[in-house]
């Protein structure tokens, strides 16, 4: 008798012990499981903030490129290149002394006089707006630009000159095009320049740097874009 209940009990134990192994797999493959569903879902969630960032990135390269293929052409007297780039109905917005409005001449034929070179000391891309700054120490002059390109076509440009110029990111993503604020102050520091964008809940984005190498008291403007 004792011989036939030893392999019972061995029987018996082999048993619950598959059905322990059996339990504990089927809770390890549900826990393996669903962490990867949590994966998959994570990266499904994180692919189209990523395509964005990236397809902004992309667009500011190539918006970059045709602000610049525009400088080159002005340099060279290239007329066509100009033609081909610029939108026949061209939005223009200007800021600063009339005297000093350079780049309509030479767009215009208005003045023959080619002296004042647009040579920019930096070309800054966010999206569609592309800024570009430079600076005539001889004529103690600071100039930006913030051009519009669309389709590869700059449809928009508004000049600044011998302006403190601050621009931020606006807070309406509605918002479809630029709009300046003026400064609190006709001769703004950098802090309240700052203050007057957060109070605009709008976070600054660039700021012109060679405005204080004119050597003079220069008015600022708030750009939203």
């Amino acid at each position: 008798m004792p011989y036939l209940v030893l392999p019972f009990v061995i029987y018996v134990l082999f048993v619950i012990c598959m059905d322990t192994y059996r339990v504990n797999a089927y809770v390890g493959g549900i826990k393996s499981w669903w962490s990867v569903v949590l994966v998959l879902v994570a990266r499904q969630c994180s692919v189209p903030e990523l395509a964005n960032i990236q397809e902004s990135l992309e667009e500011g390269d190539s918006n970059q490129r045709v602000v610049r293929a525009l400088y080159d052409a002005l340099k060279s007297r290239d007329v066509e290149t100009v033609h081909q780039i610029l939108a026949p109905d061209l939005e223009w917005w200007f800021h600063g002394p009339p005297s000093h409005q350079f780049m309509m001449h030479l767009l215009t034929g208005a003045s023959s006089d080619g002296s004042f070179l647009f040579a920019p000391d930096s070309i800054t891309a966010f999206g569609s707006t592309v800024l570009a700054e430079g600076c005539d120490h001889d004529r103690s002059i600071s100039w930006v630009h913030a051009w519009t390109v669309t389709d590869g076509i700059i449809t928009q440009v508004r000049e600044y000159f011998n302006t403190s110029l601050t621009v931020t990111r606006f807070g309406n993503p509605n918002k479809s095009s630029p709009s300046d604020f003026p400064s609190s102050s006709s001769s703004p520091s950098t802090s309240s320049i700052a203050a007057a964008s957060s109070s605009l809940h709008c976070p600054s984005v660039w700021e012109s740097s060679l405005t204080n190498q004119v050597g003079k008291s220069v008015p600022g403007l708030v750009l939203a874009i």
